[in-house]
């Protein structure tokens, strides 16, 4: 590298540069990504549980911090890693609490655009979510019951905006097998929905 470029600065070089002892790389990683990571884990646990979401949030970037050096950008993006890694979190908080996985919080527009990602889905528009509580509230509900395996591919692939690989990855499972999910979980949601459609002329 020429010697007048400027050092790459993508999440992966931070990651290197912490590893190599810049403390402020880390900090970098940290302020770029903590906000999704903590929604992430948030709507996993549900709104109320606002202290166990600040907590495993916590022990998601200590478990970063602790394997940095393990990383691999090729095998993996670091935010995919990263993700993974606070699933890990979530769900080892279930298994030493009840085993009862729910998921709360305002899916709001960007689930509303997952269901119109279908072509054959409602024409609901994002407004009507954002501008009708009962409707949300509806589809939040709808949310939580269904089955976790595909709970989680819907709020990975709508609310974190993660590709289909990503949501794959985070999950360790297949693409297809998270392709699969996520249809599911649209198709059940577009049935539960139905009576929401506006009626057209």
């Amino acid at each position: 590298m020429n010697a007048a470029e400027p050092l790459p600065t993508g999440d992966a070089e931070l990651v290197r540069r912490y590893v190599g002892g810049e403390h402020d790389a880390f900090a970098r990683l940290y302020d770029a990504h903590d906000r999704h990571c903590f929604e992430f884990i948030r709507r996993m646990l549900g709104g109320a549980d606002a202290a166990a979401a600040e907590d495993l949030h916590q022990e998601t970037w200590l478990a970063v911090a602790r394997q940095a050096a393990s990383y691999d950008a090729a095998q993996a993006r670091f935010v995919t890693w990263l993700f993974t890694i606070a699933r890990h979190k979530v769900m080892d908080h279930f298994r030493k609490a009840s085993g009862v996985v729910r998921l709360a919080g305002d899916l709001g527009e960007a689930a509303e655009a997952a269901l119109d990602a279908q072509p054959d889905a409602p024409d609901l528009g994002p407004e009507h979510v954002l501008q009708n509580r009962q409707l949300a509230a509806a589809l939040l509900h709808e949310v939580q019951a269904l089955p976790f395996v595909q709970r989680e591919a819907f709020v990975l692939f709508a609310q974190q905006q993660h590709s289909l690989e990503a949501v794959a990855s985070i999950t360790q499972v297949g693409v297809e097998t998270a392709k699969s999910r996520l249809r599911y979980a649209r198709q059940t949601l577009r049935q539960r929905l139905a009576h929401w459609r506006p009626d057209h002329a």
